[in-house]
């Protein structure tokens, strides 16, 4: 679609009501999952920048309103997503999929939530408590476990969202943000916290390999601390190490938590 009344909007060339059909039909495309806000292409994830503006003007056009759910009543701008069995997504009480939120069929989300421009893959698990923020792109047979928070983003558009790739198991309460990458088959240790520039070290080898803003693919990685030297001594700062390395006998659930419990990671 084209989107151009959207960025002269955004720029503040011309007023907001001249692009609300744009904007509205933008948002109705993400929904609907025909739009992404992040995609992969060429082995490389492209951001489409100008789905967080419309996603920012959408916010404006809105008024917030009381809606009914049942026994539930909210107070909000955005409405709830809907029509959940006919799209084969599963949301138990009180979980909640916000619209402009995209899950292909076969996600399950517990009492957890998903956020507008959220893309969640085909038999992921947002477990309960769980959180999936805006803009964030969720694999294919992904795990969140109870209590992750997979941050958002919206501003500056064009920020890289966090990106959790297929077949990545995170931990409970862990934490991804600042458009942190999480590699297919990656899995994180209970209470890992993976930001921008997280040092992740790898000390499977003979010396150190030190990452910045992504978890490679395969990796297992838990919570650490390495040594930083101030003015005032030497203190233990957090960080991710990588303690192993997913194999092909590790692929399935059941034996990866075998694999899991053996090297004493907690998920």
């Amino acid at each position: 679609m084209s989107h151009g009344l959207i960025e002269s909007a955004f720029a503040g060339e011309i007023d907001l009501a001249d692009a609300a059909p744009e904007i509205e039909a933008a948002i109705a495309e993400l929904d609907q999952g025909k739009q992404r806000v992040a995609e992969k292409i060429d082995g490389e994830w492209k951001v489409n920048g100008w789905l967080m503006k419309a996603i920012l003007l959408y916010f404006r056009l809105r008024k917030s309103e009381t809606i009914d759910m049942g026994p539930f009543e909210y107070h909000d701008k955005i409405p709830l997503k809907r029509n959940l069995a006919g799209q084969e997504v599963r949301v138990v009480p009180p979980g909640m999929v916000r619209y402009g939120a995209f899950c292909e069929p076969g996600v399950i989300v517990m009492p957890g939530y998903v956020n507008i421009g959220a893309r969640v893959g085909a038999g992921t698990m947002v477990d309960t408590w769980a959180t999936v923020g805006s803009c964030a792109q969720i694999g294919r047979r992904v795990h969140l476990s109870g209590g992750v928070g997979i941050g958002g983003v919206l501003e500056p558009p064009g920020a890289r969202p966090v990106i959790i790739e297929d077949d990545a198991f995170i931990g409970s309460r862990s934490i991804v943000v600042e458009g942190a990458l999480i590699e297919e088959g990656a899995v994180l240790g209970a209470n890992t916290v993976i930001a921008g520039n997280t040092p992740i070290i790898d000390v499977t080898g003979p010396e150190p390999v030190e990452y910045r803003g992504r978890v490679p693919a395969g990796a297992i990685a838990v919570p650490g601390t390495r040594a930083k030297q101030f003015p005032a001594g030497t203190y233990q700062l957090s960080c991710a190490l990588i303690i192993g390395h997913r194999s092909d006998a590790t692929s399935e659930k059941t034996s990866l938590n075998e694999y899991l419990r053996e090297v004493g990671v907690s998920v």
